[in-house]
């Protein structure tokens, strides 16, 4: 993060340097506001990280401790229209420009219209979208002023992220009453995203001994809901232990947050299936003095 915007910069510079000779009235850009916005780039990649449930390890190589924002699902369709309507609107004057673009907005529509259980009113809102942006690049106005819509992108962009990080803040609040009301101690909770949907969360709470999934609307009579029975963790065994501690499986164990295990005895061992409650997981299979013998990882 410290070395590769120079770097960054420098090819910028230079892939400006050979455009300006084929177009010398082009105005120069300082070397300074490249660099600038190369650190603006490498910097705000992190940090959307961090916003998604997977996490960032922001102190590396200092210190190990994954931080998670748990704001944003990791493809947010919002955030990208916010994006693209600053990139596409200046950048749309070739018949390519415009085919490109129009290939990238049906592709998103379709995946868009593939999730299920998506609000009719929120695909009559990414339509709209799509709507204005061709509106506008029909208008015209606009193109010419590239500032002016950068400004107004990032700045929708800025508080539709700020409004999803208060927002989910205030569902941890919700889903911690929901746990002390019925005498959880909870050491753990994760607020999850849905791919579309603002408006609806996924949550993890973790005690010591069981996982409780749980659902968050914020246009339900009751906003805080129960998925089902709860989980077990399966971790207070020292088969559980070896597993997760097997050379094998050291990215795992170091990436993992919600580990759930299932032990299964074997002809000359166990059988350990070990998973993520957000993603995947593995398996392995130890002998009888709990030494790994095989290890198949599943992980998505």
């Amino acid at each position: 993060m410290a070395l590769l915007p120079p770097l960054l910069a420098g090819v910028m510079k230079w892939i400006e340097h050979v455009r300006r000779g084929r177009r010398p009235t082009e105005t120069p850009v300082t070397f300074g506001r490249f660099l600038l916005l190369s650190y603006v780039a490498v910097l705000s990649h992190p940090a959307l990280d961090w916003l998604n449930t997977y996490g960032v390890r922001l102190l590396m190589p200092f210190d190990n401790r994954w931080f998670y924002g748990d704001t944003l699902f990791i493809i947010d369709p919002w955030i990208w229209l916010f994006l693209a309507t600053i990139v596409a609107l200046p950048h749309s004057e070739s018949r390519y420009q415009v085919i490109g673009w129009t290939g990238l907005a049906a592709f998103g529509t379709v995946l868009i219209n593939r999730v299920e259980s998506v609000p009719v009113s929120l695909l009559i809102l990414w339509h709209l979208g799509l709507a204005i942006i061709i509106g506008l690049r029909a208008w015209g106005y606009l193109q010419s002023r590239p500032r002016q819509v950068c400004t107004i992108g990032l700045v929708l962009c800025g508080l539709y992220i700020m409004a999803m990080l208060g927002s989910s803040r205030l569902v941890r609040l919700e889903a911690m009453t929901w746990a002390h009301d019925r005498g959880l101690e909870p050491n753990q909770i994760m607020i999850g995203t849905e791919p579309v949907d603002p408006f609806k969360r996924d949550v993890l709470i973790a005690d010591d001994r069981f996982y409780y999934e749980l659902t968050f609307d914020w246009f339900a009579s009751k906003r805080v809901r129960s998925k089902g029975s709860r989980t077990a963790i399966g971790n207070d065994t020292p088969v559980a232990t070896a597993a997760l501690t097997a050379p094998e499986l050291q990215g795992f164990a170091a990436w993992t947050r919600f580990p759930k295990f299932i032990v299964e005895p074997a002809n000359d061992g166990y059988r350990v299936k070990i998973t993520d409650m957000r993603f995947g997981g593995g398996v392995i299979e130890l002998d009888r003095e709990l030494r790994p013998k095989h290890t198949r990882t599943l992980v998505r």
